[in-house]
């Protein structure tokens, strides 16, 4: 008996750690990721000794052990994840709970074959059907948690593993087993049920709540685009109205140069001259860039710079086709540089500007902004992105852009120098030739 629930409990660390390994987004290299799951079973694995070994008979062992896996595998989790919040904490808790169904399928088989190679064999494969289920059908969305903002009210969501977890625990293991009172059988199983149809629920929720985020994030961003089209369009509109008029004149501009030239009036000529220089350079329609979306966003941010008389300096050089995907590379843009702005804006005329280098090719993304700072600017320890020191709601806008980064395997770096902040998001890509 002893060796088949040692067995079987090994069984279950070891898809627990796959649970873990496959359901959080990895911080580390694959290599370092897997030997820090596999450390956490191994300790899993000899804990297990004493509770099952040792002390078979202490309920307090048997709780403290209990406790001490738990926060164990919680800690792998939080400490393999890139995003250490709510989210992998959900994923960790569930990942328990899906082993769980495994273990006690694997219990059930026995009580009723009392074959122990049956029973193990049978458990494997029910964590297996599990682990496959998942990966073909909550995964995705799963990962798209990791690359949106954290869902408000995740934290209320991380009760529902919690409560699992202890009533499977009080209904199978402790301090009766299944195999003290097979007749809690039926109950566990429905039990079972209900725990899978309460995360095909929730897991619902929270693609639901991905998608209304995105569809939100996707309607600002239109909105922006709108704007600034709007804006050209308006700019276009007058400097073909202006040019028109200027055209119309000119037959009695040339006539009055030709008159000037004879009499020799050259410094007149010269104003006018002037003149026509001046009006053509007031009705030049500026662009930024080739690509279309990203030069109505910019165009926008200048009509935004201009109203509270910021200057920005640019240094654009953008193909009219990009590498990523154009509206998400235009939001990081206006992200970052709305941020510059509303960080500037009650500075001195002689600081209120932002520089601003976009530079892309066919191997490489980058994104440099600076812009001067008298508040102090404070850093996630975490991220190592600056946090928002305005009201609750605020501060999305990082997140964003530190998403859109690890979607396409680049790097942010922030820091401040000389009353200068900088921030840096650069991400090389693999040509195929």
């Amino acid at each position: 008996m002893y060796y088949f629930r040692n067995i079987s409990y090994m069984i279950s660390h070891l898809f627990l750690m796959l649970f873990i390994y496959s359901f959080v987004t990895h911080r580390y290299s694959r290599r370092k990721t897997i030997a820090i799951c596999a450390t956490s079973g191994t300790l899993l694995t000899l804990t297990d000794i004493l509770k099952l070994n040792l002390f078979p008979d202490s309920s307090l062992c048997y709780v403290t052990v209990t406790i001490l896996q738990i926060l164990l595998t919680q800690s792998t989790g939080l400490l393999i994840s890139r995003t250490r919040d709510n989210r992998v904490l959900f994923m960790t808790l569930s990942s328990s709970n899906y082993v769980i169904a495994g273990s006690i399928g694997s219990s059930i088989l026995y009580i009723w074959t009392e074959h122990a190679a049956i029973s193990l064999i049978g458990g494997f494969l029910i964590h297996l059907a599990i682990l496959l289920f998942l990966l073909t059908r909550i995964r995705e969305i799963g990962l798209k948690a990791y690359e949106r903002n954290p869902l408000k009210g995740t934290w209320e969501l991380c009760l529902v593993p919690v409560f699992f977890y202890c009533g499977f625990s009080f209904l199978a293991f402790f301090p009766h087993t299944l195999y003290d009172n097979p007749d809690n059988i039926p109950g566990v199983i429905l039990f079972l049920i209900t725990m899978f149809v309460s995360y095909v629920t929730v897991l619902r929720y929270v693609e639901s709540g991905l998608e209304n985020s995105g569809i939100y994030l996707k309607n600002v961003l239109f909105e922006s685009y709108i704007r600034g089209l709007e804006s050209q369009y308006y700019l276009v509109e007058q400097s073909e109205r202006n040019l028109k008029i200027l055209r119309h004149d000119m037959r009695h501009y040339s006539n009055l140069i030709d008159s000037l030239l004879a009499q020799g009036e050259y410094d007149e000529i010269a104003k006018i001259t002037a003149y026509f220089n001046s009006v053509a350079e007031e009705n030049k329609v500026e662009k930024y860039c080739d690509n279309l979306i990203l030069n109505a966003i910019l165009s926008e941010m200048q009509k935004k710079a201009d109203t509270s008389d910021v200057r920005i300096r640019f240094d654009v050089i953008i193909p009219r086709k990009l590498p990523v995907n154009d509206y998400e590379f235009a939001a990081v843009v206006a992200n970052l540089l709305e941020n510059a702005l509303n960080c500037v804006r009650d500075l001195k005329k002689d600081k209120r500007y932002v520089n601003v280098k976009l530079h892309c090719g066919p191997d490489h993304l980058l994104v440099r902004m600076e812009n001067e700072y008298e508040q102090e600017i404070l850093f996630d320890t975490l991220t190592g992105l600056p946090k928002s020191q305005r009201l609750k709601g605020h501060g999305l806008g990082m997140q964003s852009v530190s998403a859109f980064s690890d979607k396409i395997g680049g790097s942010i770096s922030c820091f401040c120098e000389k009353s200068l902040f900088h921030i840096i998001l650069y991400a090389k890509f693999q040509v195929i030739l």
